[in-house]
C-alpha cells in the first residue's frame, strides 16, 4: 500500500503510555489511532457529527475492525494515519487504513461501520446524500461551499450559526448580537455537502475607505479546519471588491493568534465588551 493511495491523513505522536517496555506500541493502540482519524475524516468532511446524523436519519456503528501489521512504531515518533472511503453496501460503509512511519506503511487496516437506527440499532439504508459526499471528496471535490449576500437571503442561516456560538456557547445576551447592521451588511455563510450552515460572518462600512468585519462565528466541531479562514478570505476580498483601503476588527483576544495569522495587526489597547476582552486588528488592502 502507497502513501498516494490516499487523500486524508491524521499525523500523530506516539506517547509513553501507548508503548511497552521495549518502547514498542502496544497492539491495540492502532485501533485507537484509526477511531482518532476517523473523527478527523468527518472534520474534514466539514460535517459536525452529532447535527449531521441527525439529518441522515441514523448513526454509524463499527460493525467489524480488521488490522494488519507489518512493522512497529515506536516512542516518540511521527506518524500519519490514512483513510478513505472505499465502497458502501445497502447500509455498511467500507473505509481502508494505513498508518505511515515517512514512507514506510507500519500498519494496515480495514474497518466496516453499520448505518442504523439509533434507537433500535436496526440497520439503515445509507442515505444517497452521506454516499454522494464520500464520493465527492475522494474524488478532491470541495466539501465547502460560500455564499454571499445580503439579511434577506443569508440572515436565517447565519443567525443560526451566530446563536449557537456567541449567544449559545459564550453566554452573550440575545440584545447585544443582534444590531441594525445587519440589515446593511454583507454576510457571508459557509455551507456543508448535506447542505448546513458551519460559519459565517459580516462586513460593514466602519468609515470612508475602511470596511469592518465581524460577527465571524465558526461551529464548535469545525474549528482548526480552515473553515474559518475561507470566511475571512472571503469578506477581505468583498472589502477589496468595494474599493476599500482597510479592513478592520475586533477580535476577542482567544483568537488574536487566528487574526494575526491572516496577516492581521493588532492596534490600541486592549478592551471589554459584552463581557469579553477584545483587541482591534486591522490589515491594510
Amino acid at each position: 500500500m502507497e502513501r498516494q493511495d490516499f487523500r486524508f491523513f491524521h499525523r500523530l505522536r506516539v506517547r509513553w503510555a501507548e508503548v511497552d517496555m521495549q518502547k514498542i506500541v502496544f497492539n491495540a493502540h492502532y485501533l485507537m489511532y484509526f477511531d482518532t482519524a476517523i473523527t478527523d475524516y468527518w472534520r474534514a468532511l466539514a460535517l459536525p457529527y452529532e447535527e449531521a446524523m441527525q439529518q441522515l436519519g441514523g448513526e454509524l456503528y463499527l460493525k467489524k475492525a480488521g488490522v494488519e501489521y507489518h512493522r512497529s512504531a515506536r516512542f516518540d515518533e511521527q506518524l500519519e494515519v490514512a483513510l478513505k472511503y472505499s465502497r458502501t453496501g445497502n447500509s455498511s460503509m467500507v473505509f481502508e487504513g494505513a498508518i505511515f512511519r515517512g514512507e514506510e506503511w507500519l500498519v494496515g487496516a480495514e474497518l466496516i461501520y453499520v448505518f442504523a437506527n439509533p434507537a433500535t440499532q436496526s440497520p439503515l439504508t445509507v442515505p444517497e446524500a452521506l454516499r454522494s459526499l464520500l464520493a465527492r471528496f475522494e474524488a478532491g471535490a470541495a466539501t465547502v461551499t460560500l455564499k454571499t449576500g445580503d439579511w434577506l437571503t443569508l440572515g436565517p442561516d447565519a443567525a443560526r450559526v451566530r446563536e449557537a456560538v456567541f449567544v449559545q456557547e459564550q453566554g452573550i445576551a440575545p440584545a447585544l448580537e443582534w444590531d441594525e447592521a445587519d440589515h446593511s451588511a454583507q454576510h457571508v455563510v459557509a455551507y456543508n455537502g448535506l447542505g448546513q450552515a458551519i460559519a459565517t460572518g459580516r462586513l460593514v462600512r466602519h468609515a470612508s475607505g475602511v470596511g469592518k468585519i465581524g460577527r465571524v462565528a465558526v461551529h464548535h466541531a469545525l474549528r482548526g479546519s480552515g473553515v474559518g479562514q475561507s470566511i475571512m478570505s472571503a469578506l477581505v476580498n468583498e472589502a477589496r471588491q468595494v474599493g476599500e483601503a482597510e479592513v478592520m476588527l475586533y477580535a476577542q483576544r482567544s483568537a488574536q493568534g487566528f487574526y494575526l495569522r491572516l496577516g492581521f495587526v493588532p492596534r490600541g489597547e486592549p478592551f471589554d465588551e459584552a463581557g469579553i476582552a477584545h483587541i482591534e486588528m486591522f490589515k491594510t488592502l
